[in-house]
Order: structure tokens, then C-alpha cells, then sequence
């Protein structure tokens, strides 16, 4: 089952919006356009029991609020994850053998009605709560929600449910929680326990004011009641360990941001295990905020990931969130006009425009590098850099130099790595810099060659068009001019000491730019042939 149509009308600044979602949704736009007024009408369909004069738009109450939800594709097994008989029996009986409804609700009495082949069902006596079993459970994360909403022990947040759902059945029957227990009877029940004793002091003196007052014999005895388990949760914390163990409310923005996302993700797979499924609507809004753009990126690929089996909403002004094509991506553009909200389905053709407003509106926003250099390691990355900081700033200006993790401890293999690298700047659908990126790589041995003969299949037109330079030697360390060059018992050192990329800035800061450019002819040609292919050549 998916959402395959959301309608509002008259919802703030929303006067009549009708959208597609797919599985995943973005939706872009300036600040107060609507965005949030968007998610919020949904909020609203699955929560409200009453509405504000401030939620009607233009704040007129005869502007009535409506919302309607289409969906499509209800299967078999759909039905069959609902935890009653009743509740299937309930839905079985709604759709007959349809497999799309929609569902409605209004300001006018804030009840749904539902619908099945434009047939209105009405709301007949308890199918809503099977209806609420059936729709995809939404899960909104506002700009207003707290990593402490989501990571604190309460009854139906989901660090809550999903604490008691897991240690409900493990404890009750624990026998150290029924030793727990008893010993904690005896030490505060038993008459002969030293506590027992101190309380019934206590209650001895009280009652003797007490009888002043009530001189009937009035009795006083202080109990203390043996804790139940969620009693012992309510002092969970989260902590996390990134070379700093602390409490999570206790990091950054940035880390309590994706730290709670991750949270609600865990949630959904949880709540699908236990009551045997259902889907997710997720709506995030800002979802980019106090996240770095790599944050961002990664955050998209999880929730992308998540769009197997559920819905994404998300409200951004990240071009981060907009620029990744996608088969299940969908662009909305949000746009208010004379105070009313507009959206727009925004066609790949239109995104170029998008992404340029994101970054401002102004070519010195885009910080687009004129040409990218990819090379293994990250020696060769110091290295190069170096070379044009010291001798090429105005010639090479603008180059952008990308190594692909040779130098790691933790490496993939080489070309492998370099693959990773390239794929996104020149494999992509719209590769605008295929033409353009120069791949450096070091003179394969032996055991590359036949990752080398994939890595020209899968790239012949890098060989055609002179795109790819190969060091005449098999590591950085030899392709150094005399005296700095290596042999293999000294580079096999460095890389014990570590001390490679350190020794790249060392002979980087020595040479000369004779050295350089008649010493090392390949790496200087690759930066060449680099800027000539840049846009804008220099």
C-alpha cells in the first residue's frame, strides 16, 4: 500500500494543493512559503480533534479545513499484518475487491469518511480504530522536537515502547528480578529489619500529633512500594561513545540530530517486527539542519534505503537533499503568492534551476570546481596540492584534487577505490564532468592487472581521450626526483612509521618547479591536461 495522492485545502497559507508523493518527497522552497504548513496539514489528518481559528486559511472560520489521503496498490498481505481478525474482517468488508481507497476528514465535525471507487462508506462503528491499524503509522520530526522527546524513557515515545515492549517478558519472569523483589520485601516489610525498624519510628512519632488531634487510636505506618520495571527505566539515559563517552543531550546539534533520526528509524523496524508489519509515513522537517552536508548525505542514503517498504516526506533548503537523482525521487517546489501556498512537481530539467536558488542565486554561490584530479592516496593529494599552493595558484586556480583512499590503513583496493571516487562525478546520469575528470594512478604490478583490464573495460573513453596518467613507477615514493626517491625497503618503512603523507609535504616543500616539471613529467602533464579540459581553461 502507498500514498499516491495528497490533498488540502484551506489549511493556513494553503488554499487548494493537490501532490503525487512517490517514496521519497522533497520539497524546497524560500523560508515562510508553506512548507511546514504542508507537513502540518498532515499532522492534522491523523491527529487533530479540533482546529484553532489560526489553522484556517486567511484565519476564517467559513474557510473549512479538509484533507484527503488516496491509496493505492492494498494487497493481501497489507491486510493479513493487522494484529485482529476483527480489523481485517473491518477493511476486508470496506474495500471488497478494491485495492485503493482514500480517506477524509474536515473541520467540520473532525471525523474521517472514507471512500472505495468514489463510493462514500461514511464511518461506520469501529472501523476506525482498524483504520488507524491500517494506515502507515506517521512518525513527523519538526524543528521542534528534542532529542530528549525521543531518547528518554516515557510511555509512548519510542525509546518507551520500544524498552517496554522488549523487557516487559524478559524481566516479570527474571528470577534475579523475583530475587530483587523479595529482597526488597524483606528489607522493608520484615519486622526485624534495621530499616523496617527506623520507618516504624518515624510513623510512632507522627502519631503522636496525630492522636492529639484524633484521639481514637488513629494508627501510621510507612510503606515503601516495590518498584515495577518501568519504575527502574525511568532513570535510563543514552550515552554515546565517539572517543568521548557522554551522556547524547550532551554532544553537539549535529550528533543529537542524527542520533535522534536513527532512534525513529530503529523504531520503525522494531514496530514491524512486533506486530508482524505495517508501513511508515515519515515527514522530517529542515532535514538537514545542524547536520554537515556529508551528515546530509548520509542521512538521505538511509532514509532512501528505509523507501522499500515506506514513505519520506522532507522539507529542505540543502541542495545536498535535491541534486542525487533517484528512480523513487521527487522534487516539489513550494512557492507562496499573495500569501497563498503553490506546489509544483519539479521536472530534472527545472532542477539545475533549484539547485541554483539553494546556493543563492549567484555563479560565486555554486563553488563548482573548474576540473577534478583523482588520484590513489592521500601523499599524492598533499603532494599535488603543495605543488600548485607553491607554483600554480593562478595558473591551476580552481582545480579541485579528490584522492581515493590508497594511503588508508583501511583501504579498498586501489582502482577499486578510484572507481568509488569517479563514478559520481562522470558515471552518473547527467555526468557533467566525463569529459573533463583526469584519473592519476600508479603503474599497476602484477597482481593489478586484472583489476586494471576491468577498470579500462568499464572507462575506455579515460584512455581514448587522454584522461587517465600512470606514474612510470609503482608507488609515489620511487617517481620522486634524486635524492628523495624511495626504494622499496624505505617506502615499506614509511608506511610502518605512518609517515608517508608526511614525507609527500617534505619533498613537496623542497623541490623545485624545474624538479617538478622535468623530473616528474606525468604528474605535471596530468595537471596540464587537467586545466585544459577545465571549464574555462586557463
Amino acid at each position: 500500500m502507498r500514498i499516491s495522492n495528497i490533498v488540502v485545502e484551506n489549511y493556513r497559507s494553503i488554499r487548494n494543493v493537490s501532490i503525487e508523493p512517490s517514496k521519497f518527497s522533497v520539497f524546497i522552497g524560500q523560508n515562510n512559503h508553506g512548507k511546514t504548513n504542508f507537513f502540518e496539514a498532515i499532522e492534522w489528518f491523523y491527529n487533530a480533534k479540533s482546529s484553532d481559528q489560526e489553522e484556517h486559511c486567511q484565519k476564517e472560520g467559513s474557510n473549512r479545513i479538509s484533507v484527503e489521503i488516496y491509496f493505492e496498490d492494498v494487497i493481501a498481505t497489507d491486510i493479513d499484518k493487522l494484529t485482529s481478525e476483527a480489523n481485517k474482517t473491518k477493511i476486508k468488508t470496506m474495500l471488497g475487491d478494491a485495492t485503493a481507497f482514500s480517506v477524509i476528514k474536515t473541520s467540520a465535525d473532525h471525523k474521517r469518511k472514507y471512500f472505495v471507487n468514489g463510493e462514500d462508506k461514511g464511518n461506520p462503528t469501529g472501523l476506525d480504530a482498524a483504520i488507524n491499524e491500517f494506515l502507515p503509522k506517521l512518525e513527523y520530526v519538526n524543528t521542534r522536537i528534542r532529542l530528549d522527546d525521543v531518547s528518554k524513557y516515557k510511555d509512548k515515545n519510542p525509546i518507551g515502547t520500544m524498552l517496554s515492549g522488549v523487557l516487559a517478558a524478559i524481566i516479570e519472569s527474571s528470577q534475579e528480578y523475583i530475587d530483587f523483589k523479595n529482597q526488597f520485601s524483606k528489607l522493608f516489610d520484615d519486622p526485624s529489619s534495621e530499616v523496617r525498624k527506623e520507618l516504624d519510628k518515624l510513623g510512632t512519632q507522627v502519631e503522636v500529633y496525630l492522636q492529639k488531634q484524633f484521639p481514637d487510636g488513629t494508627k501510621v505506618k510507612f510503606g515503601v512500594n516495590p518498584p515495577h520495571f518501568t519504575d527502574l527505566l525511568k532513570s535510563f539515559d543514552t550515552t554515546v561513545d565517539d572517543g568521548i563517552e557522554t551522556k547524547a543531550e550532551a554532544k553537539g546539534d549535529g550528533m543529537q540530530r542524527a542520533i535522534m533520526l536513527s532512534i525513529i528509524q530503529a523504531f520503525a523496524d522494531y514496530r514491524k517486527q512486533q506486530t508482524g508489519g505495517g508501513s511508515f509515513l515519515f515527514m522530517i522537517d529542515e532535514a538537514e539542519l545542524h547536520l554537515h552536508p556529508s551528515a546530509q548525505r548520509a542521512l538521505k542514503k538511509a532514509l532512501m534505503d528505509i523507501c522499500a517498504t515506506d514513505q519520506v516526506l522532507v522539507n529542505t533548503h540543502s541542495s545536498v537533499m535535491v541534486v542525487d537523482n533517484n528512480a523513487l525521487q521527487k522534487i516539489f517546489k513550494v512557492e507562496k503568492t499573495d500569501g497563498i501556498t503553490a506546489i509544483q512537481e519539479i521536472a530534472d530539467s527545472e532542477k539545475i534551476n533549484v539547485i541554483f536558488d539553494l546556493l543563492g542565486g549567484s555563479p560565486a554561490d555554486l563553488l563548482l570546481p573548474r576540473n577534478f584530479l583523482i588520484v590513489e592516496g592521500r601523499s599524492e593529494f598533499e603532494f599535488i596540492s603543495l605543488m600548485i599552493k607553491r607554483f600554480y595558484q593562478d595558473k591551476f586556480v580552481g582545480i579541485k584534487i579528490l584522492f581515493s583512499g590508497g594511503d588508508l590503513d583501511k583501504q579498498e583496493p586501489s582502482l577499486l577505490a578510484v572507481h568509488t571516487l569517479f563514478t559520481p562525478l562522470a558515471g552518473s546520469d547527467n555526468p557533467i564532468y566525463k569529459d573533463k575528470a583526469i584519473v592519476l594512478i600508479d603503474k599497476p604490478n602484477d597482481t593489478q592487472l586484472t583489476k586494471y583490464e576491468q577498470f579500462k573495460q568499464g572507462y575506455p573513453y579515460l584512455f581514448e581521450r587522454r584522461q587517465i596518467f600512470e606514474l612510470t613507477t609503482g608507488n609515489l615514493e620511487e617517481y620522486y626526483p634524486a635524492p628523495y626517491t624511495k626504494d622499496m625497503a624505505g617506502i615499506v618503512q614509511l608506511k610502518i612509521d605512518h609517515k608517508k603523507v608526511e614525507y609527500a609535504k617534505e619533498v613537496a616543500g623542497k623541490i623545485t618547479q624545474q624538479q617538478f616539471e622535468n623530473d616528474m613529467p606525468v604528474m605535471f602533464e596530468a595537471l596540464k591536461r587537467c586545466n585544459e579540459l577545465a571549464f574555462n581553461p586557463k
